[in-house]
């Protein structure tokens, strides 16, 4: 037994070496049976329980690990893994008790000669100072770690250092010499001539710094690298970050698809050990799911996203005014923006939004400020001497939006056809396509019906093909095109007849004023439009199957939670309409979905075979054949499973 435990420990400790997570995490696993694993070992199976997802393992392991250091008497080794656990805690956002280990590893070295355990520590504070704004203070304790990195000669801590210290000059607004620092440090990363752990932390500061500053060709090139090194090394991101940005880079590439699956994946990988970063996956998979009008889903990522810390803005704020809550929008983005402590690049996210807000909200003196002030920023933040790609295609749709307000067509187009140009150059489909549907609109305020319709004719099939549904229902309709595509949901009180003569007038009146707040709530939240009320019902329209059947099921279940409600049929329908004058929608569309809400049970969704294919997410019934009147072939249908 003993020579199986002996074998064990050592094929772990061979394939810790040889960064072979998986395979060490095994066999040490085997190994710690016996409870014979040393301070080194302990340590080394942390490290192999952290790149393969098992965070609150390799945690435990860590103070184990540390407890053993500090009872051989070796100081320096405990104090280096107190403040590997210090900012364990720091990413779970258990602040204090991230401090208190950083006071242990100080009080460790206090007495100590002088070595690189210093520097890392002088480390620790420096990020810590960065992360919380403070960036002078965060230079004095970086230069400090760079200093005795390279006189002791440690790789890993120089590496660092020297990315977090490019980080801040970018943030304080000395770019060129920053990014020469970020690119400097993430060489060594590519090159290999780090442990495991620098690389990733270099490479993840390097990225975040690219994005931030809107610098998108490097960002995907340090991303892609960055993704290949994940790979060769078999472990599940850095862990997960490293899928956060390689969403971030799919989205901007548009494909949608594979940047919401990373995102999830994500967020499944970190959980809440690294509460900024899980929020920042989130955030994209509400941004992701916002543009495509799935609202619900998109409310609800955003809702997680600050529950873990991170920021839900400029995306809530857009999904409110997306949804027709102009006030609710303008007040978010305000009260975002008045924080003092917003550093400029992060401001520089915000402002773009509240242009777009406070045209909608008539306000074009507010979004004149803004667009100045976004300018500002992004002159403030060149590469050497240009805007970046981001900031400058982002400022040309503002500044075009903002002529498009007045009237100034000409201006308005000069503006798109700039952010046309640098957003194709970048390899963003989405924004290129907002672009030319927006320069569509400059051109037909010129007079050019003919290059109006190629520019937005262009971007509806963008829009099409990237799933933007909203994006498109607007370029249909810019078009004029006979019938627009829309989900149309027609709801119904069952009985309701019956009820009136149980309840009497007055109290039935009540239950219907209550029914009518909630239903007409519901709609909205998921993005619905009510376009009338149709009896005791409610006729609403989407611009997604999933919207529309998420409003449903919201619906379903409210009623549900009540002692006392009335039951309520509901009947979806994807198709085409044709969009009255009177903000009314008529055509063969609208009356299938009337006809299939009238087959709907008691607290029954029905949906056409037609809509399936945007609920696929969603739990249906068998489908069956109906025959609908004033419709000569069967159509297929199917129960949402809301329960």
């Amino acid at each position: 037994m003993s020579q199986v435990l002996d074998d064990s420990l050592e094929a772990g400790r061979e394939a810790a070496r040889r960064h072979a997570w998986r395979e060490a995490y095994d066999l040490l696993q085997k190994a710690a049976a016996d409870g014979q694993l040393g301070p080194e070992d302990l340590e080394s199976l942390a490290e192999s329980a952290w790149w393969t997802g098992r965070l609150e393992e390799a945690m435990d392991f860590r103070e184990r690990a540390y407890a053993a250091y500090v009872e051989a008497g070796e100081r320096r080794r405990a104090a280096l893994l107190a403040i590997v656990i210090s900012g364990d805690y720091g990413k779970k956002g258990a602040g204090s008790v991230a401090g208190g280990w950083l006071s242990r590893a100080t009080r460790l070295l206090e007495n100590e000669p002088e070595g690189p355990e210093h520097g890392h520590l002088a480390l620790a504070h420096g990020t810590a100072a960065v992360m919380m704004g403070r960036l002078e203070p965060g230079q004095e304790h970086l230069a400090r770690a760079q200093e005795l990195a390279s006189r002791y000669g440690d790789r890993n801590l120089e590496a660092m250092a020297m990315v977090f210290k490019g980080t801040t000059l970018v943030m304080s607004g000395q770019v060129s010499e920053g990014l020469a620092l970020l690119d400097e440090a993430t060489a060594a990363a590519v090159s290999g001539e780090l442990e495991p752990l620098a690389t990733g932390m270099v490479y993840c500061v390097t990225i975040h710094s690219c994005q931030t500053l809107g610098d998108c060709g490097r960002a995907s090139e340090w991303t892609t690298a960055a993704n290949r090194w994940c790979d060769r090394l078999d472990v599940s991101g850095f862990p997960g970050a490293c899928r956060v940005h390689r969403a971030e880079i799919m989205r901007l590439q548009g494909d949608w698809d594979s940047a919401e699956a990373q995102a999830v994946q994500a967020c499944d990988e970190l959980g809440d050990y690294f509460n900024l970063i899980t929020g920042a996956g989130f955030y994209e998979i509400g941004e992701i799911r916002r543009r495509r009008g799935d609202f619900a889903e998109a409310e609800e990522a955003y809702r997680k996203a600050s529950e873990l810390g991170g920021s839900n803005q400029p995306g809530l704020s857009l999904l409110r005014l997306a949804q027709g809550k102009v006030d609710a929008a303008a007040a978010a983005i305000k009260r975002e923006l008045d924080n003092e402590g917003l550093d400029p690049l992060t401001r520089a996210r915000l402002l773009p939004a509240q242009v777009e807000i406070a045209l909608a909200a008539g306000e074009l003196a507010r979004a004149r400020t803004a667009a100045q002030g976004l300018e500002e920023i992004a002159d403030n933040y060149r590469i050497d001497g240009a805007r970046t790609p981001h900031m400058e295609g982002t400022l040309q749709l503002v500044l075009g939006q903002i002529r498009l307000a007045e009237r100034d067509f000409e201006g308005a187009a000069s503006a798109y056809k700039t952010a046309r140009a640098t957003w194709e150059k970048v390899g963003a489909p989405y924004e290129t396509a907002q672009a030319r549907m927006l320069l569509g609109v400059a051109y037909r305020g010129e007079g050019d019906e003919h290059s109006a319709r190629d520019e937005i004719e262009a971007a509806k099939a963008t829009f099409e093909r990237l799933g933007a549904a909203l994006d498109t229902q607007r370029a249909a309709e810019l078009l004029g095109e006979a019938g627009t595509a829309r989900t149309f949901v027609f709801t119904d009180i069952v009985d309701s007849t019956k009820l009136l003569e149980a309840l009497g007038e007055e109290k039935w009146q009540k239950l219907l004023k209550w029914h009518d707040r909630l239903l007409r709530g519901q709609i909205e939240e998921a993005g619905g439009e009510v376009i009338k009320q149709t009896g005791d019902g409610y006729f609403a329209a989407f611009g997604s199957a999933a919207s529309a059947i998420n409003a449903a099921i919201a619906i379903q279940r409210a009623l549900d939670e009540e002692p006392i409600a009335p039951d309520v049929r509901i009947g979806v329908h994807s198709g085409k309409a044709f969009h009255t004058d009177d903000d009314d929608y008529t055509g063969q569309g609208v009356h299938m979905a009337a006809r299939i809400g009238a087959l709907a049970g008691g607290g029954e969704i029905l949906v056409s075979a037609a809509s399936v294919d945007g609920a696929s997410r969603f739990r249906l019934s068998d489908s069956r054949p109906e025959t609908l009147k004033g419709f000569s072939e069967p159509v297929e249908v199917a129960a949402v499973a809301w329960r």
